[in-house]
């Protein structure tokens, strides 16, 4: 292969369309815009969040005062499912340090949940900010323990 013989892929360039440039290009006299009306004029349109004459929906929103829908002191975790701990030895220890060696962790400086989802097979000991029932449930019954550590 030459740099001669490159192309771009088949569909991902397109020709611009050409307006106003007689009656014969499909696009002539109104160039596509209609007769009249708002939309028809230069700088037309409406702006942004304009519902036509209906109350717009942000207004109707309660004032939040610049803290949107989510809490201040909401706690973000960095999430590792049971599927991904399998490759674990029998009776091997799960701690945050050991997660982030196995590259499991992809928050930085998160506190660590482990959420239910897939099987577990090996009893493990882990120690985690939290656990979720479901999670809790399937490693008890595999033979393994979990330790809960506190958010520092």
């Amino acid at each position: 292969m030459q740099l001669h013989d490159l192309k771009p892929n088949e569909g991902s360039k397109k020709n611009r369309k050409r307006v106003g440039r007689g009656m014969s290009s499909g696009h002539g006299k109104t160039s596509g815009r209609g007769t009249k009306g708002q939309n028809s004029r230069s700088g037309g349109g409406v702006r942004l969040y304009h519902e036509g004459g209906n109350l717009p929906f942000y207004r109707k929103l309660p004032f939040l005062r610049g803290e949107g829908f989510t809490p201040r002191n909401r706690v973000r975790y960095a999430e590792v499912n049971l599927d991904s701990l399998q490759d674990f030895k029998a009776g091997g220890e799960v701690t945050p340090e050991t997660l982030k060696e196995a590259g499991l962790l992809k928050g930085k400086g998160l506190p660590v949940k482990i959420m239910g989802r897939g099987e577990i097979k090996v009893a493990l000991k882990i120690k985690a900010h939290k656990v979720t029932e479901g999670a809790r449930q399937k490693i008890e019954e595999a033979g393994g323990s979990i330790e809960t550590i506190e958010i520092s």
